[in-house]
């Protein structure tokens, strides 16, 4: 989560021309493609995902910030930072309804969170005032609208199933977190992925998008995790769905990348070194990881960045050796921290070290990444309306920069150092 606006922005972005950018890149040459460990353009050029995650799987099920900003604005935020790409996260309850009356989900988003109604009301009038054209729209429209908005400034769009019920993630207990046809079932962790609705919804989504200019790729799923006995069968559920999900999108869309996560809330694919996944969508494959100070797989006992970043290399940025039947592109599509009440410009001693050494690891493999997160506020989240979001890049009020000085700090990964 990370922002920068305003007059920031423009030092900014003078920074990052300094350093070798140009804020006014043209559009990338689509469809993409992969080759080795890198995504490439259609003319067969590398392209570096720099990408920031916009929430539109909570209960509302559209893109969050809406009753606070036009959807222009914001896209305009992104593309003034210099991110060429968004992940943009939905709920399997929408991909299966996605015609659904935005003014009906709001309503529905009342009950499903338990705020009251005149609550929710009250905000979708905003986002009508704010974006005119949502008065009788669907979800899909303004999913549709803010795709086009990020695709008209150059900016690539990936579709990432984040939970199956609308809400936020992720929690052990939130029934979102494995498939409910795999071994090991359990009531806390599964009661809401209905295996079939997710390859229905993943079908669904993927016919959809091919139709929407500017989309790159589809992730699987959203940090898939197991509890209790679940992936206690030699991970055979994981390869299993894994692989049926990546035939759906393919199939529906054969031209978008195809985007997997590994076991352990897409932290963990060590397993792939002893047992090779079955890719059946060549050119289009691709890992995805997810990094956090707070990461049960990547542990500091030590205080030491070189054990950490042996942890990374050991679970999932072994992916990127050359010549491997697991060789594909590996995105690190959540990292992320508070930005601020923190001593060091607003981020915690502990979140400034956790990010100082994954900023080294990902330079030194020069990443393609997407942190989390664009949103200020959301609609709901956790029973809460309006609920402030400390790590997101744009404030409250979604006008500018929570943290103006945070992006500037980190301006190499914006970069691209290596390639095929």
């Amino acid at each position: 989560m990370i922002r920068v606006l305003g007059l920031n922005t423009m030092r900014f972005s003078l920074l990052l021309t300094i350093a070798g950018f140009s804020l006014s890149a043209l559009a990338q040459k689509l469809p993409l493609s992969t080759s080795s460990r890198w995504i490439l353009d259609s003319t067969g050029a590398r392209v570096k995902l720099r990408a920031i995650n916009w929430a539109g799987h909570g209960e509302a099920n559209i893109p969050e910030g809406l009753h606070k900003q036009s959807i222009d604005h914001i896209a305009d935020f992104i593309k003034a930072n210099n991110f060429n790409a968004v992940r943009l996260t939905y709920s399997i309850d929408h991909a299966l309804d996605p015609n659904k009356k935005v003014s009906d989900s709001f309503i529905a988003a009342a009950a499903a969170s338990g705020i009251d109604v005149a609550t929710m009301t009250n905000m979708y009038n905003n986002v009508v005032t704010k974006n005119p054209f949502i008065a009788g729209a669907s979800n899909q429209d303004v999913f549709a609208a803010v795709i086009k908005a990020l695709w008209n400034r150059g900016i690539m769009t990936v579709l990432d199933n984040h939970v199956s019920k609308a809400s936020w993630c992720c929690n052990i207990d939130d029934g979102n977190g494995w498939w409910d046809e795999a071994f090991g079932y359990n009531d806390l962790n599964s009661r809401y992925f209905k295996t079939q609705n997710w390859l229905n919804g993943l079908t669904a989504q993927a016919t959809w998008a091919r139709s929407q200019p500017g989309v790159i790729g589809l992730s699987l799923r959203n940090e898939i995790r197991p509890f209790l006995l679940q992936d206690t069968n030699n991970h055979d559920d994981w390869y299993n769905f894994m692989h049926q999900g990546g035939v759906r999108v393919h199939d529906a869309f054969p031209e978008a990348l195809v985007i997997v996560g590994g076991s352990q809330s897409a932290t963990d694919l060590s397993f792939l070194k002893s047992r090779d996944f079955e890719v059946s969508w060549p050119g289009k494959h691709v890992w995805e990881m997810h990094a956090y100070s707070f990461t049960l797989t990547f542990p500091d006992p030590f205080n030491s960045c070189d054990w950490v970043k042996a942890e990374y290399g050991f679970f999932d940025g072994f992916v990127l050796t050359q010549g491997k039947s697991y060789t594909a592109p590996l995105i690190l599509s959540e990292f992320g921290v508070g930005l601020q009440g923190g001593p060091n410009d607003g981020l915690s001693d502990d979140d400034k070290s956790y990010l100082d050494c994954l900023y080294g690891y990902m330079k030194s493999n020069d990443m393609d990444w997407a942190l989390w997160a664009i949103q200020g506020t959301y609609y709901v989240r956790q029973g809460q309306a309006n609920y402030d979001e400390s790590w997101g890049l744009m404030d409250r009020d979604w006008n500018g920069a929570r943290n103006p000085t945070f992006l500037g700090k980190y301006p190499d990964i914006f970069k691209q150092t290596q390639g095929p």
